[in-house]
């Protein structure tokens, strides 16, 4: 009997604490290590989108730069462009400037041959006055209706004049002989010559109103111009 008492009471003695101590150190080395191995692997994460981030903003950053290469470089042909439009309008210029005098050389003889087609009966210049386009006319007509009749013809019969404008009309006397004197008309008429070209203008859109209108458009009726009033 002593003998299994003696087993019973050895077994009650054995101590449990330390195999417990280690399971708990077992256990806390366990979650350090996971812990340390999650913040490794947070660490590594965080690093590589810092990583990634970085080169799309070095990407975007050097895309940036290449844009505002191309921006400069396309400014400068703007203003090479820019440059020759301005060249190209000033030899335009000078080209027509240089043809509107080799026209204008012929200008003399348009006025003088158009004046004598335009002048009705009646009608006579005593004198002419040109200022560039402008052209200054002074004579004496028979009476009122001749000089309608020369307006008429010089705004309406020629390519070569337009906008004829009366001046003044001042009502006077001729003595034709001693005893025969005659009312008469003194004007002075104002018109501007018309270049080759303008005049080639001019002619073509006569030729297509005397063609007639086209069908389904409208016809415009100019306005009737006012009467200049007679000085005296």
């Amino acid at each position: 009997m002593r003998t299994g008492f003696a087993e019973v009471h050895a077994v009650i003695l054995i101590n449990l604490l330390p195999h417990r101590e280690a399971a708990r150190k077992l256990r806390r080395d366990i979650f350090n290590v996971s812990l340390g191995a999650s913040a490794l692997a947070g660490g590594l994460l965080a690093g590589i989108i810092f990583l990634w981030f970085q080169a799309q903003i070095s990407g975007q950053q050097g895309k940036n730069q290449l844009l505002q290469t191309e921006i400069k470089r396309f400014d400068e042909q703007i203003k090479d462009i820019a440059g020759l439009e301005a060249e190209i309008a000033a030899l335009r210029a000078r080209q027509q400037a240089v043809e509107d005098l080799q026209a204008d050389r012929n200008l003399p003889v348009h006025l003088l041959t158009e004046l004598v087609r335009q002048l009705p009966d009646g009608v006579y210049i005593a004198s002419m006055r040109q200022e560039n386009q402008s052209v200054t006319l002074q004579g004496v007509a028979q009476s009122n209706e001749r000089v309608s009749e020369l307006l008429r013809n010089l705004g309406n019969n020629t390519p070569w004049f337009s906008k004829p404008e009366l001046v003044e009309i001042v009502a006077g006397s001729v003595a034709l002989t001693p005893r025969d004197q005659r009312r008469v008309a003194n004007f002075t008429i104002r018109v501007r010559l018309m270049r080759a070209s303008e005049a080639e203008k001019m002619r073509a859109a006569a030729i297509a109103a005397a063609s007639g209108p086209i069908p389904g458009t409208a016809v415009a009726v100019p306005a009737v111009a006012a009467s200049t009033p007679v000085k005296k």
